[in-house]
């Protein structure tokens, strides 16, 4: 199997992540905060030196700013509803993934006044647009850093800079460029980041988290036992136990260290330029095929390493199929739980084929994709 469809979940992961859970699993695998004994300690500290990765890898100012969450639809769900009041009002854009508009729609209904930024026809929103949609109640701006569907990057330093100093805050979606690119929450002005652990820190499923900035509290999604406190019924006030009910998925979490430590050790930046140089080489051979129509910018320094084009008029979920069942390729095609950049691109019907590599392709294995797409323009 060639597999390009890591934009989803990043497939293999280094080694080295499937030995720590092993290990993990087979010597430690107790439950953290829970017990006195030395494998609950053991688990316990895995726990906490994760968090201190995470917070080095975004410049956290301190590690009771990372809340860990079973993805990143839960983090922006907490921050989205755990923040915002009826009569409050929010702004996102068209280029937002299910996860953010969903919740978003939710409270919606419940009495918060939302604002959604169109995308132009070149799925790029203007920081601008959002300036002007500000108004007296507006709590909340809430956007991907990058379109999962067309790799565009948003502006979030020029948001960040707008709202800096306000009573409005930022929350990012960081679900396709955690561990891709270089995200420092300070110096973007970020108030909080939602990420996933799955994709681009070579984590497992069922992984990923909060970066909230210290003075915000937000209201948790559920209460339950921590760890601490046991004598009080109530739910206590101190980060992180405040939003982090339940056992945690620990074994989870040591895979999240293990792929962490991975893209620390290899450096975001040089992963980001070898997957750029595919997705560079792609780019190229794609234009040459007459039928091909591409999505996103064209320069690779507005969007994270991922292709987004159609063939032809071919339903893009009938070409992935062919790939899959002819070739032995994976990609993604279809509306990537985000049917408003379809909107924007006018490809709501057709949806739209995603290739995106990891550190772990090789330009081989984009030649045999080239080399499949031509077969199947040719029969179309």
């Amino acid at each position: 199997m060639i597999y390009l469809d890591n934009a989803a979940t990043t497939w293999p992961k280094p080694e080295q992540v499937y030995q720590a859970m092993d290990n993990f699993m087979r010597n430690y695998g107790a439950n953290p905060g829970r017990a006195g004994h030395q494998m609950a300690n053991q688990a316990g500290k895995i726990i906490f030196t994760t968090r201190k990765l995470v917070a080095r890898l975004f410049n956290a100012a301190s590690i009771q700013e990372i809340i860990f969450t079973a993805n990143a639809t839960e983090a922006l769900n907490l921050a989205i509803k755990g923040y915002l009041k009826p009569g409050e009002h929010l702004i996102t854009t068209s280029l937002a993934h299910n996860s953010i508009l969903r919740p978003v729609k939710e409270l919606e209904k419940r009495g918060v006044e939302v604002s959604i930024i169109e995308a132009d026809r070149q799925g790029q929103i203007q920081a601008e647009k959002i300036k002007n949609a500000i108004r007296k109640n507006t709590k909340l701006v809430v956007m991907a850093h990058a379109s999962n569907v067309t790799g565009t990057l948003l502006p979030i330093k020029e948001v960040g800079q707008l709202v800096a100093d306000s009573e409005v805050k930022l929350l990012v979606d960081a679900a396709q460029t955690a561990g891709v690119y270089q995200i420092d929450v300070q110096k973007l002005g970020i108030d909080m980041l939602a990420f996933t652990g799955h994709k681009g820190l070579f984590g497992p499923q069922g992984t990923g988290g909060l970066y909230l900035k210290e003075g915000i509290e937000l209201e948790p999604l559920i209460q339950g036992g921590t760890g601490s406190y046991s004598e009080d019924l109530n739910q206590p006030k101190l980060r992180p136990d405040l939003y982090e009910s339940g056992t945690p998925n620990t074994v989870g979490i040591v895979g999240l260290k293990a792929g962490i430590e991975f893209v620390l050790a290899e450096g975001v930046d040089k992963i980001k330029e070898h997957d750029n140089d595919l997705v560079m080489y792609l780019q190229d051979q794609l234009k040459q095929i007459p039928e091909v129509t591409l999505y996103g910018a064209a320069d690779l320094k507005q969007q994270v390493p991922l292709v987004a084009f159609n063939l032809g008029f071919e339903n893009s979920g009938e070409i992935g199929y062919v790939l899959d069942k002819a070739f032995n390729i994976a990609v993604r095609t279809g509306l990537h739980c985000a049917p408003l950049v379809h909107k924007s691109l006018g490809t709501l019907e057709q949806g739209i084929i995603r290739v995106s590599p990891s550190c772990f392709n090789t330009k081989e294995e984009i030649e045999e994709f080239i080399t499949a797409i031509n077969e199947i323009a040719g029969e179309i």
